[in-house]
């Protein structure tokens, strides 16, 4: 395996020569001094004396149980079963918030700067030094950092962390690791890791809130087994009670070494947080009725418009209410598998478009609560819209032979139907598409060369999604495409997905506001095509995206890296490898009212689980003291 990666990486190949931007990101962050952040263009909003940050109560009282239904996860994790408590790899399922368990070199995913775009803060390490070249980092690390046995985190557990990634991690993992030469323990409390200088100069800001392992458990356990004895972490929860696919409980660790740092004030309150997880949609749904689970987010149009009037609604006993999202781009689109041959003609995957009525979807079935997303970057001043600009030419011309055309008009758009259900207009233009690119009619099925039929397959593993493409397959039946859909339980998808073995299924990904090369390479880059687990879904291996990721590694400022993303957009949306479906403005949460929470959110992140605390008072009130 580990061979197989490595070589794989090797090989992909380098995207073309574009003229592009000034390469120094960090020109901004001064080398060869101690810095307490790091941000994409040197932009901190906290200095290095700091207390906490804004969005939090620092005050916020310890204590309670937090039971929720997860809205969102990471790595390998699964929100409906797990098997396993290894969130780090490619393989297994495993159960969400496991990151919770360890600390990494800067402020992670749950105490990141959630009020500032791209910006990170000592956790672990106490500084870091950029060299003259700006090709390394030395970090300093803090000596009382310790893991949850008592022994010390040290250097050495770091650089055997980014080596045991660069090989074996998750693909989130070891593609930002690609172009890293070298981690080393410097001593006990310094470490360097060092890039080859091909590396995009924000790499780092992916690489620092990794997660930190202990060098000495899996030293002696197996990384790649996947089995649920729980690791040994330093964060501020560990592995509590676990009932294998069914429950888990983290619980918060009272004597935490990092509890007081300026980062870690007032969050992660809760005692314990419970995760339950069920076979589907309805089934934690009732449970939230009950009370059994405290918090969700409600992401079925129909369940929010028509479901939320139970008693403890009625009562005052539970919250129902929107928040806004985050100001970060979003995607949430099915992916056409281009490995399958069918699939890798583009009119092909512009008719299968085609036949998507979204506006009767909209009217019928989602009480006109969701918009029709365009871009894979919607929601965000990265989504190109009308004619490229003369700085997003600058970059797609000298790539112009690698391109679509329509890559050179207007951003392309989905179709607009007229509200029928079924539009003849848009079917008649898929038809049309499909015998331009070689597929007949025989006995109402349409066949190649070879008579072999036009077959298509929407895979997914939650049943409420059935009502949604039921429609959507009726309309490719009645051009003549077999279609159809299947439901599989929740650790088969999860395989199936990471194996490529799927026509269609729909991924929801939430990028960070100011995008990495890194970050958009595990769902666009060609390196991670053949990439078992990886989130290019559809097999993209295209050299001019390849390059445009570059494009997007180098830009030297917030006005030269939304170019490059509008630049990277359009090429995207013209290959039609994922169809955009649709977004919300807003999160759609209810709970019990039974905590604390500061407002307004922060405005880049939401995560309830460490931000909010328990309210005694309010859960007497309610009978859940």
């Amino acid at each position: 395996m580990r061979a197989s990666r490595r070589g794989f990486l090797a090989g992909a190949g380098a995207a073309l020569a574009i003229p592009l931007l000034p390469k120094k990101i960090f020109a901004a962050s001064p080398t060869s001094t101690p810095l307490h952040g790091l941000s994409a263009f040197g932009d901190l909003k906290y200095p290095a004396d700091f207390k906490h940050f804004d969005y939090v109560n620092p005050d916020a009282p310890k204590g309670g149980l937090f039971s929720f239904s997860v809205p969102n996860w990471l790595y390998n994790q699964n929100p409906q079963t797990f098997n396993t408590l290894n969130s780090f790899v490619a393989r297994g399922d495993a159960p969400p918030r496991m990151e919770m368990c360890f600390d990494s070199l800067m402020t992670n995913k749950s105490t990141t700067a959630l009020d500032e775009p791209d910006a990170v803060y000592g956790l672990l390490a106490e500084s870091v030094v950029i060299s003259e070249d700006r090709k390394s980092f030395e970090f300093l690390l803090r000596p009382e950092a310790r893991f949850h046995d008592g022994s010390p985190l040290t250097a050495e557990d770091a650089a055997f962390t980014y080596k045991l990634f660069k090989e074996d991690g998750h693909p989130s993992l070891l593609l930002v690791l690609t172009e890293m030469t070298e981690a080393v323990a410097l001593d006990r409390h310094r470490l360097r890791l060092s890039f080859s200088g091909k590396h995009s100069e924000r790499t780092i800001l992916d690489a620092v809130i990794f997660p930190i392992l202990s060098k000495a458990y899996y030293t002696e356990n197996s990384f790649e087994g996947g089995d649920l004895k729980p690791p040994l972490g330093s964060g501020p929860y560990r592995v509590g009670r676990v009932s294998p696919g069914q429950t888990i409980e983290y619980e918060r660790v009272a004597d935490y070494w990092g509890k007081d740092l300026p980062v870690n004030r007032g969050v992660y309150n809760f005692d314990r947080i419970r995760i339950d997880f069920y076979l589907n949609r309805q089934a934690g749904f009732e449970a939230f009725k009950k009370g059994d689970v405290l918090y969700r987010q409600e992401f079925t149009a129909r369940v929010w418009a028509t479901d939320y009037d139970f008693p403890a609604i009625a009562q005052g006993r539970v919250v129902r209410r929107e928040f806004p999202d985050e100001k970060r781009p979003s995607m949430q689109a099915i992916a056409i598998n281009t490995r399958r041959e069918r699939f890798q003609d583009v009119r092909v995957r512009r008719a299968i478009t085609m036949c998507f009525d979204f506006e009767w979807t909209k009217r019928n079935l989602f009480y006109g609560s969701y918009e029709r997303s365009q871009s894979c970057f919607e929601t965000s001043d990265y989504k190109a819209s009308g004619q490229p600009s003369s700085e997003e030419l600058a970059l797609l011309e000298p790539l112009r032979e690698q391109l679509p055309p329509e890559v050179f008009g207007e951003a392309a758009m989905q179709p607009v139907s007229n509200g029928s259900g079924r539009d003849r207009r848009l079917l008649g233009a898929a038809s049309k598409l499909l015998a331009e690119a070689g597929w007949k009619r025989e006995g109402g099925v349409l066949v190649d060369g070879k008579g072999e039929r036009l077959t298509i397959e929407f895979l997914d593993d939650d049943d409420s999604l059935l009502r949604i493409i039921a429609p959507w397959v009726e309309n490719l039946k009645a051009i003549g495409i077999d279609a159809s859909m299947r439901v599989v339980d929740a650790a088969q998808m999860q395989a199936r997905q990471a194996d490529f073995d799927f026509d269609l299924v729909m991924m929801a990904v939430s990028w960070d506001a100011t995008p990495t090369e890194d970050g958009l390479a595990t769902t666009f880059h060609s390196r991670s095509a053949k990439l078992a687990g990886s989130r290019n879904l559809t097999g993209t291996a295209d050299p001019a995206v390849d390059a445009l990721l570059a494009a997007v590694g180098k830009a030297a400022d917030r006005k030269s890296l939304i170019v490059a993303m509008r630049a990277l957009d359009r090429a995207l949306r013209a290959r039609q490898d994922w169809i955009p479906c649709w977004y919300s403005a807003n999160h759609r949460a209810a709970f019990w009212d039974m905590f604390g929470f500061k407002e307004p959110k922060p405005d880049y992140g939401f995560p309830v689980e460490a931000m909010w605390w328990f309210d005694k008072d309010k859960a007497a009130a309610i009978g859940k003291a």
